[in-house]
């Protein structure tokens, strides 16, 4: 019963809460096996800084974002994680937000092996690459290159979402500059170059993306059972339901692409209270 709750829970959560819980389940796990057994299981998964190490283990290039070095490193993360997807997730449907994250995450480990590669005074230093915060660059300055007016709350005062990814971006060159954690440095600014970049091109009608998600739905198929063959009858009112169920999706997006036209030409506040709930409830369906 408790298992049969837990995954309702976790079902009902959408994609972002569901990528946090996950982030924070590897924490806690990878925390309990440093008491219990004096050994961290994330080298195995840590994105090394030397090729041929990461020839051996190419699978870090995504897992290296699901574990953290302390508490305050995943608490900061997942923070922002939470409030920057709640704007994107009000914008777009789940499968943008797994490519602006993943895309964020594998970018950002590309730029943090080749930093540590090309330029000869970063290979002194003996490191690894842990944490999700090139995805959530990604997705934070994503939100803030495509609506970038947009006016958010922060404690006492109004900002501009522009100013918020501008400073982000800043303080890395800062840091790096400074010589302080140059190697996630770099990781931040790929995974901000891929979210700026994305925002900008979807602007043009161009999804960065698209690839990506066929890719994934390539892996995903090879493990799905094979339907058997169905009688022409069933296949042609099978055809009939889905070509109705595409046209009512298309045309919910093409409402949503007329929203957020409106937003990003004259703000947020532009929208009627109707068009507010028709994306609040998109948000949420998908």
């Amino acid at each position: 019963m408790v298992s049969g709750g837990l995954q309702y829970q976790f079902a009902r959560l959408s994609i972002a809460e569901k990528l946090i819980a996950v982030n924070v389940l590897v924490f806690l796990l990878d925390s309990l096996s440093k008491v219990l057994l004096g050994y961290s299981f994330s080298s195995w998964f840590q994105l090394p800084k030397d090729f041929l190490e990461f020839i051996g283990q190419p699978w870090s290039l995504v897992t290296y974002s699901f574990f953290h070095a302390g508490f305050s490193h995943i608490f900061w993360n997942m923070l922002v994680l939470y409030f920057a997807s709640r704007i994107f997730l009000n914008l777009f449907d789940a499968q943008r937000f797994i490519n602006v994250f993943f895309l964020g995450v594998i970018l950002g480990g590309i730029v943090f092996l080749l930093s540590y590669n090309v330029f000869p005074t970063l290979l002194n230093t003996n490191t690894a690459l842990i944490g999700a915060s090139a995805g959530v660059n990604a997705v934070l300055i994503f939100v803030c290159a495509y609506i970038p007016n947009q006016e958010i709350r922060v404690v006492f005062f109004n900002i501009k979402l522009w100013y918020i990814g501008a400073a982000l971006v800043i303080k890395d060159l800062v840091l790096i500059g400074m010589g302080q954690n140059i190697g996630g440095g770099m990781a931040h600014l790929g995974g901000a170059f891929l979210g700026y970049m994305y925002a900008r091109q979807l602007f043009k009608g161009h999804d960065l993306g698209a690839g990506f998600t066929k890719f994934r739905k390539g892996i995903s198929n090879l493990f799905k059972p094979r339907e058997k063959k169905s009688p022409l009858k069933t296949v042609y009112k099978k055809q009939s339901a889905n070509s109705k169920a595409e046209y009512d999706r298309q045309a919910r997006q093409r409402k949503i692409d007329d929203i957020l036209d409106k937003i990003s030409k004259s703000g947020y506040e532009s929208l009627s209270k109707e068009e507010k709930d028709f994306l609040f409830k998109a948000g949420k369906e998908d």
